[in-house]
């Protein structure tokens, strides 16, 4: 069969940036193995894209709608009192920006789609889900199917991080969900062919009566290129030297650095332990400080800001992530350490616990500051005790991420959707690893004083 003519629409597709403009670009690319791609994206990705090597008019076609999203973006900048803080007043923004870069894009292609130009229409980004616009009603009309997604977002805060809330300004996420009653969300969903939901908490905000046409995959991905398999790591040889573990992430308090260095500290001390810290942030200083004080500099190496592709060199050498975000929709860094290798340590809660399963990482309850910590210390100890058990589940890891998680991968998820949306007389695509209900960040939720650290994996054992 010829591959699908699919028109892609990814305001945000950037192979330079990082995040959602990352992972617009990376999805667009993929999926031109398996279909026949044109690329419609805002004109501030046009030059990175060229520099990629495709051709404007041909591959791509750059919108130009700074006339509203300019002015919108510098309003937004200024609401969010501080770089990379207020994500919800940002996407709120942006909810208010979309609309006009669709009428836009119907401008340029409607007498396309309506002459049957286009098998699909496929909105990559924006992958919030309060972002909407005019283009599914009418491609409805055309009879031109629309598949809609990977959306991913609006995790609750948990009760016990009210704090860090307001230190990231998210004032605004109280109110997130007045986004039901914004303009085109009802007409987007009513005539979207397919809802691709890129966790188990968005997928569980789309009414009811849209549910049949929801499936799950998660929108990161990695390339295998970037993250080949690690080197011998002859001080990881069971037996032959410390847990080493590592931090990769912005240090700001809902990621927990702060509360990885409290639970490591003793080990630290002991010298059965060291910590490398990939990232930058408000935090940096004081985490420095807390460091000074423990008096273990020497076991802690602080690398500040690297590039994205420098972050294997020195993430490659550990054998453990120790990531406790207690807020985080996707996970993408999650992936990138199981794909080198890295046994995950996470806070089962949102995007990374989808990501995780019983043999391939380590998942703390999430409970208040004090029982993450006393449960992290706890599984540090554990795992410090256990070398051979960390590098045989990181080693597991890798193996699900090449399976599922490779942008190669997607777009063979992808494919599949594309096949379901152009004949229903096919199952719909089913790529979930666990059940729902337990995914769902809700049943992630521990009782009040819980605060048991991870057990070995089921397969391990030592007691």
């Amino acid at each position: 069969m010829s591959k699908p003519r699919v028109l892609l629409i990814a305001e945000a597709a950037n192979p330079e940036w990082v995040s959602v403009p990352l992972v617009g670009w990376s999805i667009a690319q993929a999926l031109r193995e398996v279909a026949d791609v044109h690329l419609v994206t805002q004109l501030r990705n046009k030059d990175a894209i060229l520099r990629a090597g495709l051709v404007e008019g041909r591959d791509f076609t750059a919108i130009d709608s700074e006339a509203l999203a300019r002015p919108l973006w510098q309003m937004g900048r200024w609401l969010r009192m501080g770089e990379g803080k207020g994500w919800t007043t940002l996407q709120a923004i942006n909810a208010l920006a979309y609309p006009y870069f669709e009428r836009k894009v119907w401008r340029q292609f409607g007498e396309a789609i309506e002459q049957g130009a286009y098998d699909i229409v496929h909105r990559i980004t924006p992958l919030s889900p309060t972002s909407h616009g005019p283009l599914a009603k009418r491609l409805a009309k055309c009879g031109v199917p629309f598949v809609l997604g990977p959306l991913n977002g609006g995790v609750p805060w948990p009760r016990e991080f009210n704090a860090e809330r307001h230190a990231e300004k998210e004032y605004l996420s109280y109110l997130r969900g007045a986004y039901r009653m914004l303009p085109w969300r009802r007409a987007t969903l009513n005539h979207a062919d397919a809802i691709i939901a890129g966790s188990y908490h968005t997928a569980s905000e789309v009414p009811k009566k849209h549910r049949n046409k929801v499936i799950w995959l998660p929108e990161n991905a990695i390339d295998p290129a970037q993250f080949s398999a690690p080197p011998e790591r002859a001080d990881a040889v069971p037996g032959a030297g410390p847990l080493r573990a590592c931090f990769i992430g912005r240090m700001v308090p809902y990621k927990g650095p702060d509360m990885l260095i409290e639970a490591a500290m003793p080990l630290l001390q002991e010298g059965i332990m060291s910590l490398d810290m990939i990232g930058d942030g408000p935090l940096l200083p004081e985490l420095q400080a807390q460091v000074a004080r423990g008096d273990v500099a020497h076991a802690v190496r602080f690398h500040g800001w690297v590039e994205h592709e420098n972050v294997a060199e020195i993430a490659g050498q550990n054998t453990l992530l120790a990531f406790p975000s207690i807020r985080e929709f996707g996970g993408g860094v999650v992936l990138e350490a199981m794909a080198m290798g890295l046994a995950p340590l996470i806070v089962d809660y949102a995007g990374p616990a989808e990501l995780v399963q019983d043999d391939t990482g380590y998942k703390l309850p999430l409970g208040t500051r004090e029982e993450i910590v006393a449960g992290l210390r706890g599984a540090l100890r554990r795992l410090a005790a256990h070398p051979a058990e960390v590098m045989a589940t990181g080693c597991r890891a890798r193996a699900v991420v090449l399976e599922h998680f490779t942008w190669a991968a997607k777009a063979a998820k992808i494919a599949k959707i594309y096949d379901w949306v152009l004949d229903k007389e096919l199952p719909r695509p089913d790529f979930s690893l666990v059940p729902p209900d337990a995914a769902h960040p809700d049943a992630a939720r521990p009782e009040a004083g819980q605060q048991d650290a991870p057990q070995p994996n089921k397969n391990h054992a030592a007691s």
